[in-house]
């Protein structure tokens, strides 16, 4: 016994230029048949609310699925799963293409590589998805764009949803912050972590959608222009804080990433804050406040 809603669309070409287009979204609970093996020609997201099931990988290996999960179906790849007879099990689901998906992809966003993915929660992407079906009612002249807008939105509820992080982010990344303005390469970074180079890659990419490198210039360049702003300490004193211990090559790649120099981004953003100079660092966990006129 099975319930089951489903319904398909067909874009225009104009709507695929949206990067993200929903080709059909469904919800359905029970016992319900068994899918494929089959192969289509573009990405399926299922999430499983409910109940367990099984789930072929494309190596033939048959996994078992425990909700809350998702699975995802990649275009061209075959694919075969089906709800346990006994308990069945609660899946909402959106088929959707388009051209960001592959940049989705490059982000860690979507993970051609792990189909079957645990979640911590389900409730933001049923959110999501329930978007797209109220979206689906008959004559909504709106149907593609609003469809495609809560596509985005769902990549965004799973990621944040993966069980492999916490509400505090992934550990990895964490540590990484912790240890950014030391003078480490990102092999030694890996090093300290227990992992090779490219195992460190794999997960800053899941995590944090760059490589260890840009993510640890973030960091630090972040920390940079709080110096910058917050303080009246030298830019080579700052390039020092952050890691630098040459300050020309801090001037150098501070002015390709950000746009502006060191000098000018501090001159600019006095300018433009009030309050002044301060001699310390703001405290992020107990911010300064800056009244207005009538404060």
């Amino acid at each position: 016994m099975y319930h089951t809603w489903m319904r398909y669309f067909t874009p225009s070409p104009v709507h695929h230029r949206l990067g993200l287009v929903c080709l059909g979204v469904g919800l359905q609970h029970g016992t319900l048949p068994t899918v494929g093996p089959r192969t289509l020609d573009h990405h399926v997201a299922i999430v499983i609310s409910a109940g367990r099931g099984w789930f072929t990988a494309p190596d033939g290996r048959r996994r078992a699925v425990t909700a809350p999960a998702l699975l995802w179906i990649m275009p061209g790849v075959p694919h075969h799963y089906g709800a346990d007879p006994e308990t069945g099990w609660d899946e909402s689901f959106v088929d959707f293409t388009g051209p960001a998906a592959a940049t989705y992809t490059e982000l860690g966003y979507i993970e051609p590589d792990r189909p079957l993915v645990p979640l911590a929660d389900t409730g933001p992407a049923r959110t999501a998805i329930g978007r797209i079906a109220r979206a689906a009612r008959r004559g909504n002249p709106l149907l593609e764009v609003e469809t495609s807008a809560a596509v985005h939105e769902l990549l965004v509820a799973l990621r944040r949803a993966r069980a492999d992080t916490d509400a505090d982010g992934d550990p990895v990344l964490r540590a990484l912050a912790r240890d950014a303005f030391l003078p480490l390469s990102v092999a030694e970074h890996a090093a300290r972590h227990g992992m090779t180079p490219a195992e460190l890659r794999t997960a800053v990419r899941r995590g944090a959608g760059c490589s260890p490198k840009d993510y640890l210039l973030g960091i630090r360049l972040g920390r940079a222009k709080e110096l910058l702003v917050g303080t009246e300490l030298p830019v080579a004193a700052v390039a020092r804080r952050v890691g630098y211990d040459d300050p020309a090559y801090f001037s150098r790649l501070f002015t390709r990433r950000v746009g502006t120099a060191p000098v000018r981004f501090r001159d600019r953003q006095v300018r433009n804050v009030p309050g002044g100079w301060s001699t310390q660092v703001p405290d992020p966990d107990d911010p300064p406040l800056v009244r207005g006129w009538n404060g």
